[in-house]
């Protein structure tokens, strides 16, 4: 068994963009800016946005959050998503969800111009994505993508079993392994004997958000498995009162694997990375428009 090391991986990835974006300096061209949306206070969503910040100053982005209160109205986020839009100096936009209720995160996430969505969720990028075209890919489906690339795992003819349909993960997911050569199922939910299919499964990407649901039973001998779910469980003997566990029930599954994600540290780093790469990305697709 070997350990998909997303900390690692994503260390050489930024190193490699941080020398991209100096070659970019050097020649006097545009430094990519990623600007960033934080609404109300969720501590989830503020951690992640102050990782977003450091990746930025890591790799020589130039980088920008504009925060406000859980009271804004719908109007006037679509305002400032509109103001971005408009500042040819931004490259890459994101707002982070989730919103407060009263907010249709649908409606604000397409507001953001196709050319800025470096998240990859705009229905533009999205068709772009399924054609195959170059885009913006969803993050965490091109960090994954990262990940097995770095590893040298092979997936051509085989069987890959994505559990979960997201918008975010699950359906973008299945279009990118099918791209890149593999056979593969989507269950969800709504799937019955869902075991006669991960049993089957050379790699399985669970992303559905329920810890430890991919039990050893579920999987064969020699699976590749690529844990996305990331969750607070309580725990009295943690410093912090809980422990993050995925989807995946590691302790017992990992033995039986030939490679798997651990959480944290394993495709957490990776969706940053991601999200780096399309905003350098940017930069050579629309800078000229």
């Amino acid at each position: 068994m070997k350990i998909l090391n997303g900390n690692e991986v994503s260390k050489a990835i930024k190193l490699e963009i941080k020398q991209k974006v100096d070659a970019l300096k050097s020649a006097g061209k545009k430094t990519p800016h990623l600007a960033a949306i934080l609404v109300g206070e969720d501590g989830a969503s503020m951690t992640y946005v102050a990782a977003k910040e450091r990746d930025c100053t890591e790799v020589g982005f130039n980088s920008t959050v504009l925060r406000f209160g859980s009271d804004i109205s719908e109007e006037k986020l679509l305002e400032e998503v509109e103001k971005i839009n408009q500042n040819k100096d931004i490259d890459g936009l994101i707002v982070q969800l989730p919103l407060p209720k009263h907010i249709n995160e649908k409606k604000i996430t397409e507001a953001i111009s196709y050319k800025k969505d470096v998240d990859g969720f705009h229905p533009m990028n999205v068709g772009m994505m399924f054609k195959g075209l170059r885009t913006f890919l969803p993050a965490t489906p091109y960090g994954i993508i990262k990940l097995l690339d770095h590893y040298s795992i092979e997936t051509s003819g085989k069987h890959c079993v994505v559990i979960g349909r997201s918008d975010i993960v699950g359906k973008p997911m299945s279009a990118l392994m099918l791209q890149k050569n593999c056979t593969v199922t989507v269950c969800h939910s709504k799937t019955q004997n869902l075991t006669d299919f991960t049993k089957n499964a050379d790699i399985i990407i669970a992303a559905l958000g329920i810890p430890l649901f991919l039990k050893a039973d579920m999987i064969k001998e020699g699976a590749v498995i690529i844990d996305v779910g990331i969750t607070r469980v309580a725990d009295e003997t943690s410093k912090n009162g809980f422990r993050l566990k995925g989807d995946v029930d590691y302790e017992n599954v990992a033995p039986k694997c030939s490679y798997i994600t651990p959480v944290p540290g394993g495709v957490g780093p990776m969706t940053r990375v991601g999200l780096l790469l399309n905003t350098l990305d940017a930069i050579e697709l629309y800078q000229k428009d």
